[in-house]
């Protein structure tokens, strides 16, 4: 099992990113919420794991700390709900976010996430109302040991079409192209960073 990565951050592609730990690039997935979170492009980072093996491929999800990657695995014991649809949640809201919508019952605001419709918003909140009936969130840990996490609205992406970036992100989280074409459009502005439109744009869609 691979839980904990500490390396050198070479790519940043969301919802992908790569990073080289003594010589070894590792592919990981991550929510945006983590994403967010990252330091620059050749900076050091430390990210927290969860290793899935499949029948045709090896598969690793990473989150800024162990209290979202906690959530996730949560998430998908539910049924229904896979690594791909949990990291849309995940990247639509922060953990205390949803666990704030379990609490209230909010089914509105879940099912606007995509791939989540009515029963599988309403076996979310019933299924996860138990599992989160103690849940304590941990102090948010910092992707590196030593540097401040940046600040969302910092540039962190490295582009030459931010658009594009921010629309091919949207459709790798679920999004349809129409969706993810329109947010980005509503959202757009010359000064902003792919990371910049991706966040305004999910804000604006849920």
């Amino acid at each position: 099992m691979i839980g904990r990565l500490r390396g050198i951050l070479v790519e940043k592609t969301a919802p992908e990113i790569v990073i080289e730990c003594q010589g070894v690039g590792y592919e990981v997935s991550m929510p945006m919420t983590s994403i967010y979170a990252l330091p620059e492009i050749n900076d050091e980072a430390v990210i927290y794991t969860h290793f899935v093996v499949r029948e045709d491929a090896q598969l690793l999800y990473g989150f800024a700390n162990k209290t979202e990657r906690k959530l996730f695995r949560l998430l998908i014991k539910v049924n229904g709900v896979g690594p791909k649809l949990a990291l849309a949640i995940l990247s639509g809201m922060s953990a205390n976010q949803f666990v704030s919508c379990v609490a209230h019952d909010d089914v509105t605001t879940i099912v606007k996430i995509p791939g989540v419709g009515k029963k599988t918003a309403e076996r979310l909140l019933i299924e996860m109302r138990d599992r989160l009936k103690d849940w304590q969130g941990e102090s948010s840990t910092p992707f590196t040991d030593a540097a401040p996490i940046l600040e969302s609205n910092e540039s962190t992406f490295i582009t030459t079409d931010n658009k594009g970036d921010a629309i091919n992100a949207l459709i790798s989280l679920g999004y349809t192209q129409g969706q993810a074409e329109k947010a980005v459009k509503a959202v757009f502005s010359e000064e902003k960073s792919s990371e910049e439109l991706i966040r305004d744009s999910l804000k604006a869609m849920l």
